[in-house]
């Protein structure tokens, strides 16, 4: 009896110091998410600052819009033509069985237009130029060229962030057009061409299902989805640890919280852009 009571003696300190522990971690962390969050706000602020007080010089603006926009046609053109034929190759057997298959062009055409194109277009934009915008700022971070910035008088959000976030905010509705078309293009061939799909009911079907709603869904979500990318990546670089480990950290980490965002952000919009849509016209139907 003595030595289990001894026994439950020695457990009993060693459970809540386990339990204090566990909650101190938890404790660290959220303040460590708090605190980045506060930071990367105020990091947002200031570059919106900046966009509105002055704006920086109309070459690096095209730089910029031509690295971040034109450069990442293709691979989004590319991805979406393939994403529009999956959707295809998908949805042909259970719409076959139906005897809906003409009804095919509507149902990945309002697709595209509301969720595969704008979070497609996002998603290859955080891949190809939010890692790269992440692991440029770094390097400059470690190679002390934003210290050297600062001593010179200049602003290193005026000069390095603001163009990138103008670039990501005004070009992403671009490709995110890109992305649909080539997705509707994509679908519409392999859908009439490879499974047999009567063109005319497939194109009719799809013009009448569609309207333009559908698209201005898509490309508003678009520009928020742009703007997240360009803070977090850039927030990213300018705050990257030292050394070749932390570029490639704050590379990965830039994609990673992108690509939550751009999630949370698109479940939210579109929750929120339906209710507008009942508001505004309580008869129709989505």
């Amino acid at each position: 009896m003595a030595t289990g009571t001894a026994s439950i003696d020695r457990s009993t300190p060693g459970f809540f110091r386990r339990l204090s522990d566990g909650i101190a971690d938890i404790g660290e962390i959220t303040i460590a998410w708090v605190e980045a969050i506060g930071d990367i706000t105020l990091f947002a602020w200031q570059t919106f600052l900046w966009m509105v007080t002055r704006l920086p010089r109309r070459d690096t603006l095209v730089f910029a819009f031509y690295q971040i926009g034109v450069r990442s046609l293709p691979v989004v053109a590319l991805t979406g033509t393939f994403i529009g034929m999956v959707l295809a190759v998908q949805s042909y057997s259970q719409f076959r069985a139906f005897g809906l298959e003409t009804q095919l062009g509507a149902v990945i055409n309002r697709s595209m237009f509301r969720e595969l194109g704008p979070v497609l277009a996002a998603t290859m934009l955080a891949g190809r130029v939010g890692s790269s915008i992440a692991a440029e700022l770094g390097t400059m971070r470690v190679t002390e060229q934003i210290d050297a910035l600062v001593a010179m008088g200049s602003n290193p959000i005026r000069y390095l962030v603001v163009p990138r976030f103008l670039a990501c905010l005004f070009m992403i509705p671009s490709l995110t057009i890109m992305a649909v078309f080539m997705g509707v293009v994509g679908g519409a061939f392999y859908c009439t061409y490879i499974l047999g799909v009567d063109s005319f009911y497939y194109v009719n079907n799809a013009r009448y299902a569609d309207a333009n709603w559908d698209l201005c869904y898509g490309i508003f979500k678009s520009v928020f989805f742009g703007a997240a990318i360009a803070i977090l990546s850039c927030y990213r670089g300018f705050h990257c640890m030292p050394g070749a480990e932390g570029v490639g950290r704050a590379s990965t980490a830039a994609f990673v919280q992108s690509f939550v965002v751009i999630l949370i952000l698109d479940l939210l919009l579109s929750i929120a852009l339906d209710d507008l849509y009942y508001f505004i016209w309580p008869e129709q139907t989505l």
